[in-house]
């Protein structure tokens, strides 16, 4: 059966033909996305880790840099990319895909394996790295992702075998073509690796005034350098990718929780709710308040 046979079979078992979105799948990590219609080019932000698709076409514009993905690819994002995303659904069929988190002790302990076998994939062009790449599966990627849309609609083997599956699947991105950008992570080196320390810091803390000095001292860098650095890596400004973070955070707060607008700016860092409306509807190009009535 194709991927994407697997992920229908899934659906039907799981009742999930109305799907709009994301769903926590049965293994720890692993989430399922559907979308009937996709969607047009909008602000969103990818937060780090593995996007897989079986079905369905992705176009995702990050700066200048359009990346592209369909059936039997996936995006090895890095760090959290604020981005635009538009979502395509090919000849009436819904998109499906999965989302995959990466356990940060189950990279580690793969990145020491590896390593110790000398194993490691040094970045082709560590100047003009992004923290996001398309990846054309190979027949081993696609065998595991297989074997886990397989498992999820079996009971006994998602409990049992589920935790394996996802680290086999943790350890053959890590072996491909864009695997460098998880072993930097693992080994904390290079400037990819102090961005990405960095922006951990800024989505732990992006309620209070963080500052591109802060993020440097963070990063262990000084502040000309984290600049070019932070650009390199998420094709934005440090002060730019803040303002995405804190105003994609507000839209969830809005539409996902119904938080009021108001209390909504207040709680991602603005001290102006008329500044926050305008800069919502210059990057959302709809007002909160439509945002909460949609």
């Amino acid at each position: 059966m194709s991927l994407a046979t697997l992920m229908k079979q899934y659906v039907d078992q799981k009742g999930l033909d109305q799907l709009e979105g994301m769903a926590k799948t049965e293994i720890d990590g692993l989430y399922f996305y559907r979308s009937s219609t996709g969607n047009a080019r909008k602000p969103f932000v990818y937060q780090s880790g593995l996007i897989v698709l079986g079905q369905g076409r992705k176009n995702i514009y990050l700066g200048n840099q359009p990346v592209q993905y369909g059936p039997e690819e996936y995006l090895v994002v890095g760090v959290p990319m604020p981005l635009e995303c538009e979502a395509i659904a090919v000849d009436g069929e819904p998109l499906l895909g999965l989302t995959i988190d990466i356990d940060p002790q189950v990279l580690h302990r793969l990145v020491n394996k590896l390593d110790s076998l000398n194993c490691y994939k040094p970045c082709r062009d560590c100047n003009t790295r992004s923290g996001l790449k398309s990846v054309s599966m190979d027949r081993d990627m696609l065998d595991v992702c297989e074997r886990l849309m397989k498992a999820l609609c079996h009971p006994v083997e998602h409990a049992v075998i589920g935790e394996s599956l996802m680290e086999e699947l943790a350890y053959r991105a890590l072996m491909s073509k864009e695997g460098n950008v998880l072993f930097d992570l693992a080994r904390h080196e290079g400037h990819y690796a102090r961005v990405a320390k960095a922006l951990d810091y800024l989505h732990k803390n992006y309620t209070r005034n963080v500052t591109v000095q802060d993020l440097a001292e963070h990063a262990n860098m000084s502040v000309s350098a984290f600049h070019q650095a932070f650009r390199n890596v998420t094709l934005a400004s440090p002060i730019q990718y803040i303002k995405k973070v804190r105003l994609d955070k507000a839209r969830e707060l809005i539409q996902l929780e119904g938080v009021r607008v108001g209390d909504a700016a207040r709680l991602v860092g603005y001290n102006s709710a008329s500044q926050f409306s305008r800069e919502f509807k210059r990057h959302f190009n709809e007002t909160p308040k439509a945002k909460l009535t949609s």
